[in-house]
Protein backbone atom coordinates (compact mmCIF):
# COMPACT_ATOMS: atom_id res chain seq x y z
CA UNK A 1 0.00 0.00 0.00
CA UNK A 2 1.44 3.34 -1.05
CA UNK A 3 1.22 6.11 1.54
CA UNK A 4 -0.19 9.46 0.58
CA UNK A 5 1.97 12.53 1.24
CA UNK A 6 0.23 15.87 1.74
CA UNK A 7 1.96 19.24 1.81
CA UNK A 8 -0.03 21.78 3.81
CA UNK A 9 0.64 25.19 5.31
CA UNK A 10 1.45 25.20 9.00
CA UNK A 11 -1.46 27.55 9.74
CA UNK A 12 -3.93 25.16 8.09
CA UNK A 13 -2.44 22.22 10.00
CA UNK A 14 -2.73 24.11 13.27
CA UNK A 15 -6.43 24.81 12.67
CA UNK A 16 -7.08 21.19 11.63
CA UNK A 17 -4.58 19.42 13.90
CA UNK A 18 -7.06 16.84 15.20
CA UNK A 19 -8.04 15.83 11.67
CA UNK A 20 -4.41 15.73 10.47
CA UNK A 21 -3.41 13.50 13.40
CA UNK A 22 -6.42 11.22 12.88
CA UNK A 23 -5.61 10.79 9.18
CA UNK A 24 -1.95 10.10 9.95
CA UNK A 25 -2.96 7.52 12.54
CA UNK A 26 -5.92 5.82 10.83
CA UNK A 27 -5.01 6.10 7.13
CA UNK A 28 -1.23 6.12 7.52
CA UNK A 29 -1.03 9.38 5.56
CA UNK A 30 2.05 11.60 5.75
CA UNK A 31 1.91 15.35 6.17
CA UNK A 32 4.66 17.83 5.41
CA UNK A 33 3.92 21.13 7.09
CA UNK A 34 5.23 24.23 5.35
CA UNK A 35 5.92 27.74 6.59
CA UNK A 36 5.98 30.29 3.78
CA UNK A 37 6.20 27.40 1.29
CA UNK A 38 9.26 25.90 3.01
CA UNK A 39 8.91 22.39 4.49
CA UNK A 40 9.65 22.52 8.22
CA UNK A 41 8.22 19.37 9.83
CA UNK A 42 6.48 16.10 9.05
CA UNK A 43 3.68 14.18 10.73
CA UNK A 44 3.41 10.40 10.42
CA UNK A 45 2.07 7.34 12.25
CA UNK A 46 4.26 6.44 15.21
CA UNK A 47 4.89 2.90 13.89
CA UNK A 48 6.29 4.36 10.67
CA UNK A 49 8.49 6.71 12.69
CA UNK A 50 9.81 3.84 14.81
CA UNK A 51 10.57 1.84 11.64
CA UNK A 52 12.42 4.84 10.22
CA UNK A 53 14.43 5.25 13.41
CA UNK A 54 15.28 1.53 13.46
CA UNK A 55 16.62 1.78 9.90
CA UNK A 56 19.05 4.46 11.08
CA UNK A 57 20.13 2.71 14.30
CA UNK A 58 23.65 1.45 13.57
CA UNK A 59 23.78 -0.74 16.72
CA UNK A 60 20.55 -2.49 15.73
CA UNK A 61 21.68 -2.92 12.12
CA UNK A 62 25.02 -4.36 13.28
CA UNK A 63 23.23 -6.81 15.59
CA UNK A 64 20.91 -7.92 12.76
CA UNK A 65 23.86 -8.36 10.38
CA UNK A 66 25.79 -10.41 12.98
CA UNK A 67 22.77 -12.60 13.74
CA UNK A 68 22.10 -13.18 10.04
CA UNK A 69 25.73 -14.17 9.45
CA UNK A 70 25.65 -16.60 12.39
CA UNK A 71 22.44 -18.15 11.04
CA UNK A 72 23.95 -18.59 7.57
CA UNK A 73 27.02 -20.21 9.16
CA UNK A 74 24.77 -22.80 10.82
CA UNK A 75 25.22 -21.47 14.35
CA UNK A 76 21.46 -21.41 14.95
CA UNK A 77 19.84 -24.05 17.12
CA UNK A 78 16.35 -25.42 17.34
CA UNK A 79 13.98 -23.41 19.51
CA UNK A 80 13.00 -26.54 21.45
CA UNK A 81 16.61 -26.82 22.68
CA UNK A 82 16.57 -23.22 23.88
CA UNK A 83 13.22 -23.63 25.62
CA UNK A 84 14.40 -26.82 27.34
CA UNK A 85 17.54 -25.01 28.52
CA UNK A 86 15.50 -22.10 29.85
CA UNK A 87 13.24 -24.48 31.79
CA UNK A 88 16.21 -26.25 33.40
CA UNK A 89 16.88 -24.96 36.93
CA UNK A 90 20.20 -23.15 37.34
CA UNK A 91 21.64 -25.80 39.71
CA UNK A 92 21.14 -28.57 37.13
CA UNK A 93 22.96 -26.57 34.43
CA UNK A 94 26.16 -26.46 36.49
CA UNK A 95 26.46 -30.26 36.82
Amino acid sequence: MKSIVHRIPLTKARINLGQVVRRAHVNREYFILEKDGIPVVGIMHVDDLEDYLDLHDSDLNNHIAKSSAEYREGKARDVSELLAELKTPANKKKK
